[in-house]
């Protein structure tokens, strides 16, 4: 009876992990969907990293108790195994930095509010770049109230400096570049949003002319009261019809914002096959989590820098019960990556800065 009842057990467990494992590789390919036609699937996405560790909890439960049962969770990481790698590069051969290569930052800094946590917000953001001392920084919410304040102080690093409002009388947004290199022109690439946008810098590098694509799509609009109740959903203390309902109005709220992305990437998307004659460098606060179709269609056009040079989740968003990557930088065949990854150092936003360098040209 006993034995029987084990394999029984067994039986259902195994069952329950290939469920596992078809629900998590389905969830790992949603990013090809595009929200505009699955709305509510396309948002998905955001659950792979539950389904993967409730898959490594099958792994180590399988070794424990019976060992040749691990062919389930390994075949499992197998069929999802690009996902993982877009959502947790494993690149572990450590990466040495060239000579002549450009340092790139991508950085939201909350309009430079301190996260709550610094009186002076400007003033420690500034003094991490100045330490960091990149050649290009590319900075979203860039806010313009901020403008000569910012520039006075950037100038005396960034001899190039340039900021692109969306107005909105509500709330004020921007995206900026400062730089050392020339800027030769800008362009706002237009599509349809209240207070986001995506701007293009070209910039002199030498003999090139490099194009600078920074972003801040689509928010996901959730207010205090939504990230409160998701947040007790997560701890377990909500319950019943109250969860469903919570969990539901989460759901509406995410897919109506990625519905509005999904134009949003589209456009810059038109914009990068538009100028494929200049090495494009795309970087940004997306909005979104590394398996999603904003993600999935800018690697369609250019390079994923973090999953091609990075290591480790990479989150950039800090706020608790939110553990994604959403910022990210991106570039074409003409530039090569090293080192990309979020720097959890510095705490005056509510986002990480993400850093790489590039050299343009062939590889060492």
């Amino acid at each position: 009876m006993i034995k029987q009842l084990k394999t029984f057990t067994a039986q259902m467990l195994a069952g329950a992990n290939i469920v596992t494992i078809i629900v998590m590789t389905l969830i790992g390919y949603s990013d090809r969907l595009s929200p505009s036609d699955h709305p509510v699937l396309s948002c998905f996405g955001m659950t792979f990293p539950l389904f993967l560790l409730a898959n490594l909890a099958f792994l180590l439960f399988w070794v424990i108790f019976k060992f040749r049962m691990i062919w389930i969770p390994l075949l499992g990481f197998a069929l999802a195994y690009v996902p993982i790698t877009i959502y947790m590069p494993l690149n572990l051969r450590a990466q040495e930095v060239p000579d002549s290569t450009l340092k790139v930052i991508s950085y939201n800094v909350c309009g430079y509010s301190g996260n709550n946590k610094y009186e002076q917000g400007f003033e420690t953001v500034r003094d991490y770049l100045f330490a960091e001392d990149a050649d290009i920084v590319c900075i979203q919410e860039d806010n313009d109230t901020w403008r000569r304040y910012c520039f006075k102080h950037y100038e005396k690093r960034y001899p190039y400096n340039d900021t692109l409002m969306f107005n909105n009388t509500d709330y004020l947004n921007g995206v900026g570049i400062h730089t050392r290199f020339p800027i030769i022109r800008k362009e706002r690439i237009p599509y349809r949003s209240i207070n986001n946008g995506s701007a293009a810098w070209y910039l002199q590098v030498g003999c090139d002319t490099l194009l600078v694509i920074n972003n801040h799509f689509e928010g996901t609009h959730l207010n205090n009261e939504i990230r409160s109740a998701y947040k007790d959903i997560l701890k377990g203390e909500m319950h019943g019809d109250t969860a469903r309902q919570e969990s539901k109005r989460l759901l509406v709220t995410l897919s109506e914002s990625a519905n509005k992305r999904a134009p949003q990437v589209e456009a810059v998307c038109r914009y990068i096959r538009e100028h494929r004659q200049y090495p494009i460098l795309l970087c940004g606060d997306f909005n979104d989590n590394p398996i999603s179709y904003t993600r999935h269609r800018i690697a369609q056009e250019l390079n994923d820098c973090y999953v091609a040079t990075g290591k480790g989740l990479g989150l950039s968003y800090n706020q608790k019960g939110f553990p994604f990557r959403i910022d990210h930088i991106f570039c074409s065949a003409e530039l090569t990556p090293y080192r990309c990854h979020v720097d959890s150092k510095i705490d005056a936003s509510d986002h990480y800065p993400i850093v790489c360098w590039f050299k343009i040209g062939g590889k060492d």
